[in-house]
């Protein structure tokens, strides 16, 4: 609508007071659609939406310089903005978790209810040796609590892999329950975190374990894949 070619049609003694400006009630209305103006575009945006990484030292980026830009999540995060998708990242990495210590902070940490939940626990169970079968029990009532807490929620599952050397049977096992656990609760999977960045030396800090900027931009790409048919 043309409000300044409306205006100018209307006879000279409603344009102007004695005074040079508007009526006061012209003022106001225009002032009012205006507002309506506002208020329909406001209405109009896309809300944003929630999604949670729930991880260890592998999520939070542990020895990066720059965690918050360098981690694989804020580089997820750079992708939903590059490509308008209104979704803000929150990374819930804490260094040295294992799958009992998720399970103890999983109900604080859900108090940011996530319309996506990706769940990246379990490397330290192996590492530290940690009963398979308690690490999937962990795992599972992970997912539940999610589920009870917000039903809708998309869950995604990251896989990860334990080296043979600490013995071939303990890696077979804690290898398997990862799609097992994905299987049975309907989580998506990705079927390893870590794919083509584990025991890549130059993809790894010093200490081999933790990805460098370089291998948490694969991480990155390796977990866009799986979630970008999800959002």
């Amino acid at each position: 609508m043309d409000f300044g070619r409306t205006y100018t049609k209307m006879p000279k003694t409603m344009q102007k007071s004695s005074t040079g400006r508007p009526p006061g009630f012209l003022v106001a209305l225009f002032a009012a659609l205006l507002a309506l103006i506002a208020l329909d575009r406001t209405a109009a945006a896309p809300a944003e939406k929630v999604l949670v990484f729930f991880g260890d030292s592998l999520t939070a980026g542990y020895g990066l310089d720059n965690p918050a830009n360098e981690a694989y999540p804020a580089l997820i995060q750079a992708r939903l903005r590059a490509a308008g998708l209104p979704w803000r990242v929150v990374n819930a990495g804490l260094s040295g978790e294992t799958t009992a210590g998720g399970l103890r902070r999983i109900d604080w940490t859900l108090r940011t209810p996530p319309d996506l939940f990706v769940l990246a626990l379990g490397a330290n169970d192996g590492l530290r040796g940690i009963s398979p079968a308690l690490m999937r029990s962990n795992l599972e009532e992970i997912i539940e609590r999610v589920r009870r807490r917000q039903p809708a929620a998309r869950i995604v599952l990251a896989g990860m892999q334990m080296p043979p050397e600490l013995g071939p049977e303990h890696a077979a096992a804690f290898g398997r329950v990862f799609p097992e656990v994905a299987k049975k609760t309907g989580a998506t999977l990705i079927p390893f975190l870590l794919d083509g960045v584990g025991g890549v030396a130059e993809l790894n800090q010093g200490d081999r374990i933790h990805p460098n900027p370089s291998g948490h931009a694969i991480m990155a790409d390796t977990v866009w894949k799986i979630l970008r048919p999800l959002l």
